[in-house]
């Protein structure tokens, strides 16, 4: 069946991992090569986009990033066709304010999106307004995360900041039992089996139909996976992976390293799994003669822990939390390459309008770095921030959780909670951060260096590191006793 033009069937694959590799290239090359690959140039002259985003990969977590134990040959390959940016980071990393700087390409804390469940204020140009008042198409499928009114509620087209195709739902991590509602219709409906595999048959079907057009289009698809439960991958994935047989990064103490590698072993099969879907869809951007005008995208909205520093999750600065991955493809102008900048999630909104001709709106706080792709200058002078503005959840200050300030330039994390310095690490000499050097008197000035910095960005960013219950109290959120914003089911 082509997957690009009917829908793709799933089959029982064999548990062998490179037999299912093979079958699936295999499945790949017999799809039809007519399918639009004679398609004309888009009569605008501007490049479709794909943004693509997965919840909670940690930048490690690839074969191309070095990791020998996680099977991602299909990402290896983009990886390598893209510019793929080393020290691309999450300002805040959790789900919402990183989904909201990256349509916004503003900062959380100006806009009120430091924390999860809270609502995008209406009136913010976005990237998909900004598109489609310039003859865009605008897709959006998967999981949403910023309407704020409830994980399950209807969210109707007037809260979908000009997405004209809709297949969204708020929240969701039940992927084999995953809803969605369609458009301006307040049914609710289910994709069918994993829900990453329905989306992204559904995201081929747009593909085929735009490229049909001679307008361009914008496709943002938001997957749920590798975010936990991390063992409900499909079950030829899971087979993959033995947790026994799985390396820990040196900073996972002795007491967490059992459940780390069961944690692991379902991680890498969702990742694996996505993997796969990714494939899929490349593909079908191929056969209908799109890759070439296509900006595609691949990041993430934040990392996870999964037992590093005895911690889980997101919200911290350390580099499993924070760091990213972050490739950029688009063969008709960029080629393959390894970028160092420090990118951060509010420069990739003003990015993409910059490869597409496009001015940003006013208001935009993030950084252009089209002329970085290229190998020009690096408009973050080697650093971006990264923060905790208001720490909840599994990161809540009953538990240990702090608000804090940092930056990580491309050698070193230095952070600030509200009682001064806080972490100091060398990332070259120190990758795991395993030796917090803040006060140490042979790296004083490097320390006091960095500080100045942190501080000059965040007055220029009008951010006064208040504590959370201040930021709170001025937007008006209810909170529950870990910090939560308080939301329905």
């Amino acid at each position: 069946m082509d997957y690009c033009k009917k829908g793709w069937q799933i089959v029982q694959l064999p548990l062998n991992y490179l037999a299912l590799r093979l079958a699936t290239s295999l499945s790949l090359l017999s799809l039809p090569l007519a399918v639009a690959s004679g398609a004309a140039p888009l009569k605008t002259g501007r490049p479709n986009i794909i943004l693509i985003v997965a919840d909670q990969w940690r930048q490690e977590a690839f074969g191309f990033a070095g990791n020998a134990d996680v099977k991602t040959p299909y990402l290896d390959k983009f990886a390598a066709e893209s510019v793929r940016f080393e020290n691309a980071v999450a300002t805040i990393p959790v789900c919402t304010p990183t989904r909201a700087s990256l349509l916004t390409g503003r900062y959380g804390t100006s806009t009120g999106m430091y924390m999860n469940d809270v609502p995008l204020p209406a009136n913010i140009p976005t990237l998909p307004s900004a598109l489609a008042s310039v003859g865009y198409q605008t897709a959006f499928i998967g999981k949403w995360h910023l309407d704020g009114h409830g994980r399950s509620a209807f969210i109707p087209s007037e809260r979908q900041h000009a997405f004209q195709y809709w297949k969204g739902l708020e929240c969701t991590h039940d992927y084999n039992r995953s809803y969605y509602y369609s458009g301006s219709n307040p049914k609710q409906l289910q994709w069918p089996g994993y829900d990453a595999d329905a989306q992204t048959a559904d995201a081929a079907n747009v593909i085929r139909e735009r490229a049909e057009s001679n307008k361009p289009f914008f496709l943002m698809l938001s997957w749920g996976p590798p975010h936990e439960p991390y063992q409900t991958a499909p079950e030829r994935y899971r087979a993959m992976y033995a947790a026994d047989k799985l390396h820990l990064r040196p900073n996972v103490p002795a007491e967490k390293a059992t459940a780390a590698r069961t944690d692991l072993a379902g991680y890498y099969a969702h990742c694996s799994a996505i993997d796969d879907c990714f494939g899929r869809l490349m593909e079908c951007l191929r056969q209908v003669g799109a890759d070439k005008n296509t900006i595609v995208v691949f990041t993430s909205d934040h990392g996870d822990m999964i037992g590093s520093h005895g911690s889980a999750k997101k919200q911290q600065p350390w580099e499993e939390s924070c760091r990213v991955p972050l490739m950029v493809r688009y063969p008709a102008q960029l080629s393959g390459s390894v970028n160092a900048s420090a990118i951060a999630t509010e420069d990739i909104m003003p990015t993409l309008l910059g490869l597409a001709g496009i001015r940003a709106p006013r208001g935009v706080q993030g950084r252009n770095f089209v002329g970085c792709l290229s190998g020009g200058k690096d408009p973050s002078n080697g650093a971006a921030l990264v923060m905790c503005p208001a720490p909840f959840g599994q990161w809540a200050r009953s538990i240990g959780g702090k608000e804090y300030r940092a930056i990580r330039s491309v050698q070193y994390t230095y952070a600030r909670d509200l009682n001064g310095p806080w972490l100091l690490f060398d990332n070259r000499t120190d990758p795991y951060q395993l030796h917090n050097l803040v006060n140490n008197p042979p790296t004083m000035q490097i320390q006091l260096s960095l500080d100045t910095e942190l501080r000059r960005r965040l007055k220029q960013r009008g951010d006064r590191f208040e504590p959370a219950s201040v930021l709170i109290k001025r937007n008006g959120y209810q909170v529950d006793a870990t910090g939560t914003v308080t939301y329905e089911p």
